[in-house]
């Protein structure tokens, strides 16, 4: 036989649901309030029932204490129990439901009691302060046992005290009245603790709908993975609430918008200042894959909003990607003019061999000088009047492009730019796109010209980049540098709208500016302004050191 399974035992502990403990907490503190109020009420409600019993008594002492009768009694008869004060003292107990009214002289004996044997005899309780002319309340026992008290003076005609008069209200009575409000205030507990359950219970379903009726450690759990994967992430990821204040930065987040923990309670325009990068954050621009410059950095960013009325947007780092096309770009373009140059150099080729076929050898050599002069005489003209290499290559390169494109590329005679650069590739960057969009925007059209000027004014360079295109509207100065806007078709691997941007931007980043107008004659002309874009010029030696050192050494 299989052994019997053991017994499961009871476990008792809080439910696990975030709604089953949210509304168990709930009616346990509206149970434990109404109790508490409950106790609160009946308390003072004790005390009261015994002062408005006390206060009874003294009235009903009061007014026994004045009525005339009473007091000619106590001077006139003696106590019995069919005297005077015994039944005037009867009929106002009945009339006002007191358990006793006891009449008594200055020697403590008793003129009226309940229990007629009583009359006569000393009372079992001191009068002592009644007789002294005070009024006293009290909830005291004596022979007929406990009872709330009214002591008053007894006094004659001339205000002279001739005894007492002492009243009792049965203290049961008294405590009946508590016992029999005890229902109607728990009926209004009971009705409380009813609604204040049926909040809990709202209240519970609400948080179950918002919590999606997990458990607290579920929560808990959902909570660090959150966390992790924040951190964790290569994407930066930006929460925002129903303000459109900024409640949550990822790390990379951090890194990519260059801001600290400060940022967290602030709107985008606070945290970031003006620009694309907030527009985005706060939803004044709209679409998917947004691209915006945000430093040196070209991001992407994408805006989604919740449930909540908030948003969360993720950014993604394309700097390399973008670098690596334009990389891409230029390659592709450098191997059109490769390619070009390569039918160029097959004819160049075929033409000298017939010539040497044709035994022309003094027309070879000519040609073969214009061909190598043309070339020489390019790379000449820009190094002449820019003396550093990167720059100089850079325009090199261009005119050669340019040329295969039907372009002419010119560099102004106005140029000089000498070899004292801080941030040469910045500069490069910026002659590169000037030159590249100037390129897009004449090529195919008659007599296509590009001409670039770059000269320096002390420490200052200012650069021109003039081209014969179409030129741009006025209404679109300010627009062609904003992030993402562009006229042109995007390649497939890679967005437009991001060059000029990143012209303006190093421009404003060396304390420059970057603008664009209407050239003379038709078409654009882009002006970039670097201030302390050159170092200071080296100090020339000294003549006179120099004569005394060539003396120095004639002498030896």
């Amino acid at each position: 036989m299989s052994p019997t399974p053991p017994a499961r035992r009871l476990r008792l502990g809080l439910p696990k649901r975030v709604f089953s403990q949210v509304l168990l907490m709930q009616v346990a503190i509206a149970a434990g309030v109404a109790v508490l109020a409950t106790g609160l009420f009946l308390a003072p409600l004790s005390k009261q029932l015994d002062e408005e019993a006390m206060r009874q008594a003294l009235a009903i002492a009061e007014t026994t204490a004045q009525n005339p009768q009473i007091a000619e009694g106590v001077l006139h008869t003696p106590p019995t129990r069919d005297g005077p004060v015994q039944k005037e003292a009867e009929r106002i107990r009945r009339a006002t439901h007191a358990e006793y009214i006891v009449v008594l002289d200055r020697n403590k004996v008793r003129w009226s009691h309940p229990t007629a044997s009583e009359i006569g005899n000393i009372v079992s309780t001191s009068p002592r302060e009644a007789l002294a002319g005070k009024e006293v309340m009290e909830i005291d026992s004596g022979t007929l046992g406990r009872s709330a008290r009214g002591k008053v003076p007894l006094r004659d005609s001339h205000g002279k005290i001739i005894g007492a008069v002492s009243v009792g209200i049965k203290y049961d009575s008294v405590r009946a009245d508590l016992i029999g409000a005890i229902p109607g205030l728990l009926a209004y507990a009971g009705g409380a603790l009813a609604v204040g359950a049926l909040a809990a219970w709202l209240i519970s379903r609400r948080v179950q709908r918002q919590t999606r009726d997990l458990a607290f450690s579920d929560i808990s759990a959902l909570l660090a993975e959150r966390e992790a994967m924040l951190h964790g992430i290569r994407e930066g990821v930006v929460a925002l609430d129903r303000a459109g204040r900024i409640r949550l930065l990822n790390d990379e987040a951090h890194r990519l918008l260059s801001i600290d923990g400060d940022a967290v309670g602030r709107s985008p325009d606070e945290a970031l200042g003006e620009g694309r990068t907030a527009d985005i954050l706060a939803g004044r621009v709209t679409g998917t894959d947004l691209l915006t410059v945000r430093g040196q950095r070209v991001l992407v960013a994408n805006r989604m909003p919740t449930d909540d009325g908030g948003a969360v947007a993720t950014l993604r780092d394309r700097t390399e990607l973008e670098q690596l096309g334009r990389e891409l770009d230029s390659t592709r373009g450098l191997i059109d003019a490769l390619r070009a140059q390569d039918h160029e150099h097959a004819n160049r080729m075929h033409t000298l061999l017939g010539l040497l076929e044709l035994e022309m050898y003094d027309d070879a050599v000519e040609f073969v000088g214009e061909v190598v002069g043309d070339h020489r005489a390019t790379a000449e003209q820009v190094t002449e009047k820019i003396q550093d290499p990167l720059i100089a290559a850079l325009l090199v390169g261009k005119a050669t492009v340019a040329a295969e494109r039907g372009v002419a590329l010119w560099v102004s005679d106005r140029t000089r730019l000498p070899d004292r650069l801080i941030d040469p590739r910045g500069l490069v960057t910026i002659v590169g796109n000037l030159v590249d969009n100037a390129l897009d925007a004449v090529a195919g059209t008659l007599h296509a010209r590009v001409e670039v000027e770059l000269r320096t004014e002390g420490r200052t360079a200012v650069l021109r980049v003039r081209d014969t295109g179409p030129g741009i509207p006025a209404e679109q100065h300010e627009l062609i540098f904003t992030d993402g806007w562009s006229t042109k078709e995007p390649p497939a691997h890679r967005k437009r709208g991001i060059g000029l941007s990143m012209v303006r931007r190093l421009a404003e980043r060396q304390g420059g500016s970057a603008t664009v107008g209407e050239a003379d004659g038709g078409g654009a002309e882009f002006t970039v302004v670097l201030p302390e874009a050159l170092t200071e010029r080296a100090p020339e030696p000294a003549l006179t050191a120099t004569a005394d050192t060539t003396a120095k050494e004639e002498s030896r």
